[in-house]
């Protein structure tokens, strides 16, 4: 059974974790073993006591990765809804699966920080538009969009289901899907 790593990487409220949960049901009516590692919950569970540094967000993001190609290298198709704001960090870990010969394809759900902020699904845009809050990747903390993901997904004024049928589509061009 083929299991690879689905980075999905973009800014808060892009709809990262809204497509990972829509082709992770897909998946699973299918029969396919699948797991979502949410950026929030590693903070919560595998990550707790890091913050936002530079540093520590690479250390986030390389607990992450290795986690994922674990599962993945055991036949799981991981989903991993994180933001992971620097190519260098997404990078390691893309090399961490090719090392270990396991699936990997890294997404751009490209989504402009002015529909993020409409969606402020956490309320973090607000909170950093009150001066509440600082360093919120893409407005005053930096995040380097990949440069030649895998599949780029634009989702203004497109529907989640077709999102997720486009990252499907191309599990199954790639041969990551049974």
């Amino acid at each position: 059974m083929t299991g690879a790593t689905v980075w999905l990487t973009g800014l808060p409220s892009a709809g990262k974790t809204t497509i990972a949960h829509a082709l992770a049901e897909r998946l699973r009516n299918q029969g396919r073993a699948v797991e979502v590692l949410d950026g929030d919950e590693i903070r919560t569970f595998l990550s707790a006591g890091l913050g936002f540094s530079r540093a520590d967000r690479d250390t986030n993001v390389q607990r992450i990765g290795f986690v994922s190609e674990l599962l993945a290298s055991h036949g799981v198709t991981v989903l991993v809804p994180v933001i992971a704001p620097y190519a260098d960090s997404r990078e390691a870990v893309r090399k961490r699966h090719q090392a270990e010969g396991t699936g990997y394809l890294e997404v751009h759900v490209a989504t402009s920080v002015d529909v993020c902020a409409r969606r402020d699904v956490k309320g973090l845009y607000a909170k950093q538009a009150a001066g509440e809050l600082s360093g919120l990747t893409g407005v005053d903390d930096p995040y380097e969009p990949p440069g030649a993901p895998d599949l780029r997904i634009e989702t203004d004024g497109r529907s989640v289901d077709d999102s997720a049928g486009e990252l499907y589509a191309l599990l199954s061009e790639r041969g990551l899907l049974p």
